[in-house]
């Protein structure tokens, strides 16, 4: 492109640079990973992420200040949860004629360095080839359990706002698309969602004066969480807004509730909100009442995501995309859907296997 070329990248020199194996002393290729806000560069055992410098109506990326402020915060939020991945954020540096990583030179970018982990340990992939076993769903509740006590408090009445609000903006989103989302379905699970809110306000509001409203992770789901050593690590969490990533711990937790349902994993999810709730007092089970509704919020903010990245595809990744968004969907219309409540008595010898034929049960439930 012409350096007047006013359809130029402002940040290729710098994209280029890092995507270099010179530049890192590599010989072989570097990983490059494109998402709607960032730029990474898998280079060997480090890691650099460039966020790109947009502008969307929940994050303005668009100055080098404010994007040397996200990676700060990325940090920042990150590294409570996963010291051993976030390291610091670093300047790209102009020294005459080149660029460097770090340096004293004009700053004309900056990045977030991680250190690299073996990407196919990520709980995505480990469910894609078997599902996740009770052992990591334990430590995973616990890590989590660990992650929210640590999380700082927030104000309860802001957080229950933010719910209304993504419900509206669900609402607006799935009218664009009445191709994909049947308008009657729509606003039946628009009616739903405000019913359901308007019902679970006092509780989140009660909730949150007890401490159960934090500055979460905000996007946990499965991808989000890799092993180390063996151990569940969260990371990627929500850099860009305070308000989006606060909110009812269970709010949170829904997000990979929703994701182990998604993928047919129900038994995992029954066991890690079990885990998750047992060493918790008593009056952290109230919050069970407004869980159907976050897990339906969750899936219905995935939909509408996948459905504006469908419009950025081509062929049979398209398709994908779309059929992705319909079936998050569905899933929020379904997690709204009524099912009486049920009790279930299991008696028996001791030793007889009543622990067992419960756990088993419960999954189908509901």
């Amino acid at each position: 492109m012409l350096a007047n070329d006013p359809n130029a990248d402002p940040q290729a020199e710098v994209l280029g640079f890092l995507a270099d194996p010179r530049t890192h002393g590599l010989g072989e290729p570097v990983k490059r990973v494109d998402t709607a806000s960032a730029v990474v560069f898998l280079a060997g055992p480090e890691v650099y992420k460039v966020k790109r410098a947009v502008k969307f109506p929940f994050m303005d990326l668009s100055t080098l200040e404010k994007r040397h402020e996200a990676c700060e915060a990325e940090i920042a939020v990150n590294r409570e949860n996963a010291p051993w991945i976030y390291l610091e954020a670093l300047p790209i540096v102009r020294e005459g004629k080149t660029l460097a990583i770090g340096g004293s030179g004009e700053v004309v970018e900056w990045v977030t360095h991680m250190r690299r982990f073996d990407e196919s340990a990520t709980l995505d992939r480990i469910a894609e080839s078997g599902g996740v076993p009770d052992v990591i769903i334990d430590k995973l509740a616990l890590a989590i359990c660990r992650s929210h006590a640590r999380a700082p408090l927030r104000d309860p009445a802001r957080a229950a706002h933010a719910i209304e609000t993504y419900i509206e903006q669900n609402a607006a989103a799935f009218a664009e698309w009445p191709g994909l989302f049947p308008p009657a379905k729509a606003r039946q699970l628009t009616h739903d969602s405000r019913l359901a809110f308007a019902i679970a306000r006092p509780l989140m509001l009660a909730r949150g004066a007890a401490g159960f409203t934090r500055r979460c992770h905000g996007d946990l789901h499965l991808r989000n969480i890799v092993l180390i050593d063996g151990e569940p690590t969260l990371f990627d969490a929500v850099e860009f807004s305070d308000d989006v990533a606060s909110g009812d711990v269970l709010y949170d937790l829904a997000f990979l509730l929703m994701d182990l349902e998604e993928r047919s994993l129900r038994g995992a999810a029954n066991r890690l909100i079990n885990r998750y709730l047992g060493p918790e007092p008593p009056e952290a089970l109230g919050g069970l009442a407004a869980l159907p509704l976050f897990m339906s919020l969750r899936a219905a903010i995935r939909a509408k995501v996948e459905a504006a990245g469908a419009e950025r595809m081509e062929g049979a990744q398209r398709d994908e995309a779309l059929h992705l968004a319909r079936r998050y969907f569905d899933s929020a219309a379904g997690f709204l859907a009524y099912v009486p409540p049920r009790l279930v008595a299991v008696g028996g010898l001791s030793g007889a296997g009543k622990s067992a034929l419960a756990a088993a049960l419960a999954p189908q439930l509901g």
